[in-house]
Parts: C-alpha cells; sequence; structure tokens
C-alpha cells in the first residue's frame, strides 16, 4: 500500500540554486520529497541530472545519475570535464521512477563579479506574510530590482523561509514579474533563519568570491548586511525608520518609487566589473 499512496501525494522536490567562481567545482542538490509537508522522503531512487548547457537552445544534456539517500537529498558533482563556462544553465532532476522533477539554476561567475542582495521577508510584500494567498507587493519594488539587474549586477534573493516552500516564493516572484535571479532558502525549519542567511552570504563572498555592493531588506537584516561588511550607504532597509539603527543602514522611508528616482540619478555611477549583463541575464 505504500507505493499506491504516494502516487496520490503531490511532489514537492527541490533543488538549491547553485553560484560557483569560474574553476571552482561544480556541486548541484537536490531533496526529493511528497506532500505537503514532506510526509513522505523518495529514499534509494535513481535520479537523472540534465543540464541547459545553451540555455537558449532549450536542449537538456544528460549529465549523470545519482541515487538519492535516506534523507531524500542528492549531491551531484559536475565532472570536471564537463565544468561549465561563466553563464546561467539551467538544471532539471527527474526521478526515474515517477519522472517528477526539480529544477533550479547554475551560476557561473567570473572573480569579483558584482551582486545586489535583496532579503525577500518583509521588504517586497506590503502585506506580511507571502504564505498568504497572494500578498501585494510593495509600489517600485520590481523596478528598482530590474534597475540593478539592467545595470548589469547579479541578483541574489534570499529568505529565512524553509526550502519546502521554495515553489510558492518563485512562483509568487515571477508572477510579479521579479527578474531571474539566485534564490536562496534555509535547508529545512530552522530556528535560526538569519544565522543561515548570514553564512550562505558570507559563503558567497568567501567561496564565490562576489563583491556584494548593495543590500535590501527589513530591520532585522542590517545585523546581517554589517557582519558581510556592508556600509550603512550600501544598506538599504524598507519602511519606517527605526531610531536605533539609524546610524547603521539607509531607511527607504519613502519607498522604492522615491529610491528608484535617486538610483536613476546615478547615486551610483559605475559600472559593474564582471561578464557582461547577456552572459548572466536569462529570459526566465
Amino acid at each position: 500500500s505504500g507505493s499506491v499512496k504516494i502516487r496520490n501525494v503531490t511532489s514537492n522536490h527541490r533543488a538549491s540554486d547553485t553560484v560557483v567562481c569560474e574553476g571552482r567545482p561544480q556541486v548541484l542538490n537536490g531533496r526529493f520529497m511528497y506532500g505537503p509537508l514532506d510526509v513522505v522522503t523518495l529514499t534509494g531512487e535513481k535520479v537523472d541530472v540534465y543540464v541547459m548547457t545553451q540555455p537558449l537552445s532549450g536542449k537538456w544534456i544528460h549529465f549523470g545519475t545519482e541515487v538519492t539517500n535516506s534523507s531524500g537529498r542528492l549531491t551531484f558533482p559536475v565532472p570536471s570535464e564537463r565544468a561549465l563556462g561563466i553563464g546561467v544553465y539551467p538544471v532539471r532532476m527527474v526521478v526515474r521512477g515517477d519522472h517528477t522533477y526539480a529544477e533550479c539554476c547554475l551560476t557561473v561567475v567570473s572573480r569579483g563579479t558584482e551582486a545586489v542582495v535583496f532579503s525577500i521577508d518583509g521588504s517586497f510584500t506590503a502585506s506580511v506574510s507571502i504564505m498568504g494567498s497572494d500578498p501585494k507587493v510593495r509600489a517600485g519594488a520590481v523596478d528598482v530590482v530590474r534597475h540593478w539587474q539592467d545595470s548589469g549586477y547579479l541578483i541574489v534573493y534570499v529568505t529565512g523561509r524553509p526550502d519546502m516552500q521554495k515553489h510558492r516564493v518563485v512562483a509568487w516572484l515571477s508572477q510579479h514579474n521579479f527578474p531571474h535571479g539566485v534564490v536562496s532558502f534555509c535547508d529545512g525549519l530552522t530556528h535560526d533563519p538569519l544565522r543561515q542567511k548570514a553564512m550562505f552570504l558570507q559563503s558567497l563572498v568567501q567561496e564565490v568570491e562576489l563583491n556584494i555592493v548593495a543590500g535590501y531588506g527589513s530591520p532585522k537584516d542590517v545585523a546581517v548586511y554589517a557582519a558581510l561588511g556592508l556600509s550603512p550607504s550600501q544598506t538599504y532597509i524598507v519602511g519606517r525608520a527605526v531610531r536605533k539603527l539609524q546610524a547603521q543602514c539607509q531607511f527607504l522611508s519613502d519607498g522604492y518609487v522615491a529610491h528608484l528616482g535617486q538610483l536613476e540619478a546615478g547615486s551610483h555611477s559605475h559600472a559593474p566589473s564582471g561578464p557582461p549583463r547577456a552572459a548572466l541575464a536569462k529570459s526566465s
């Protein structure tokens, strides 16, 4: 009866967006679970890993097969002879048994690529929770992200939400036309999402060697960005100013629309270093 049960339960597989510096090992990770709260774990099953090596071709190239472990996880190191050059590559991990799959992107960057980080929680949504049916987006939020992307920066979205909510959050971002970017979730339910966020961003700076030029978020992200070494002038916090944090960030108390006007007036006048936008911009 166990195997019949699984057929009536929706898959909730997810793979992590991965960013690597050119020349470093490229390792993909996925987790294969079924049901709304991960009630069923897919263990010891074969998963085929496909990569769209020419993103506009629509052709999936089979890179190999890996077996899920006892917690439904899979780690797939891209063979060194097939390592990918600078660019953004769609990845699909397909469960051989029932053809359900997880998708993510592998982004390969040159050392020093400039990035802008947006913390989703409490900064993009005008209503409290992304878990609501469809929280409203704050006016101008999409345009601010697009401005940075059009200026050639890599966009990184971070959230303290567990990865089991990946589909919901990614669907919400694309439904509201947020530009494509790397999306990072917490690994499972965690008691300290801010710490996980901080560790992920630290790894982008230390291992991926990204140059993070600005961070956006809510008041609770101020400490995360400060620990990353961003200056108060590079830290943008949405909403009403909190007096005790005023020296540590710039509050966008007039909202994103006013902020966009300032950005367009050229407050960051230098063009970013790193690959031209065409190499990283992926049509979603």
